[in-house]
């Protein structure tokens, strides 16, 4: 299942913004998206397949939103479940999505120093976030999983990649540059040589690296993502908004535009 579309705007993380400032993950909740993933609801349930968790499994989720990957994890029954959410206000929000139950936690903290113990997790999970971090904050974020878990323990990530790994160093800058203008949010994707470098290079071994076609915004991944229903809500949302629906228009363009050079990857990597 997904989010809840009936959700009160207002009561959306980042609703006070101008919708001009929004950051673009924020501005698509608002107006009813509830799946923000690069690539889709059908990545996100191959990275959960990959990871196998199950009722052994002690589950940290880096920035977990608004709660559906959350929920995905929870249907498959771990021991604990901890989200760790930087935005208080999201955290609070993400929260009340989910059962309220004592071993279902989502707490404020930062993914590279989230303040819990060595050892915590045999599982940890990150999706859409690395990628608008600097490189040296991805680094950060990796060794913190990489400290979080216990030996054998598992690293999912699911993020926007580039392509191909050779791309010069300056088309990939023009990239970072349309996105970063296009969602309000800085936009560092790495190729997919990248994300293993960068996983492997804080100690991870690479156990499997998916990609999948980055068609956050097309009609037909909507409907996948959100249904039927959920579509026509979002179409609706933005026939009645002129200013959002243009800056979600210039969002699907710069997605366009570098279509043949965006995709999402997953990885699923482990501590030995």
């Amino acid at each position: 299942m997904i989010a809840d579309h009936t959700m009160p705007p207002a009561e959306l993380p980042g609703c006070d913004l101008d919708v001009a400032k929004m950051p673009g993950h924020w501005l698509l909740a608002r107006l009813g998206k509830r799946v923000l993933r690069p690539g889709g609801l059908g990545l996100t349930r191959a990275l959960l397949h990959g990871l196998v968790i199950g009722a052994a499994d002690d589950v940290v989720e880096f920035a977990p939103g608004l709660g559906v990957t959350a929920r995905m994890i929870l249907e498959r029954g771990p021991r604990r479940y901890v989200g760790v959410e930087r935005d208080a206000q999201a955290a609070a929000w993400t929260s009340r999505q989910l059962p309220a139950k004592g071993h279902i936690a989502v707490v404020v903290g930062t993914a590279d120093q989230t303040t819990l113990p060595a050892g915590f997790a045999s599982v940890v999970i990150g999706e859409a976030m690395l990628s608008m971090q600097t490189q040296e904050q991805k680094r950060r974020i990796a060794a913190e999983a990489f400290r979080l878990l216990r030996p054998g323990g598992r690293y999912g990530i699911h993020e926007l990649a580039v392509t191909p790994d050779d791309m010069p160093f300056g088309q990939r800058q023009e990239i970072d540059r349309a996105l970063s203008g296009a969602i309000h949010v800085g936009a560092r994707p790495l190729s997919g040589d990248g994300w293993r470098g960068l996983l492997e290079s804080v100690g991870f071994e690479i156990e499997a690296v998916e990609f999948a076609p980055m068609h956050l915004l097309r009609p037909r991944r909507l409907v996948q993502d959100e249904g039927l229903i959920g579509a026509l809500r979002l179409a609706r949302n933005l026939l009645r908004d002129r200013a959002a629906r243009r800056r979600v228009l210039g969002m699907r363009r710069v997605f366009e535009q570098h279509r043949a050079n965006l995709a999402a990857i997953r990885v699923i990597a482990r501590k030995p």
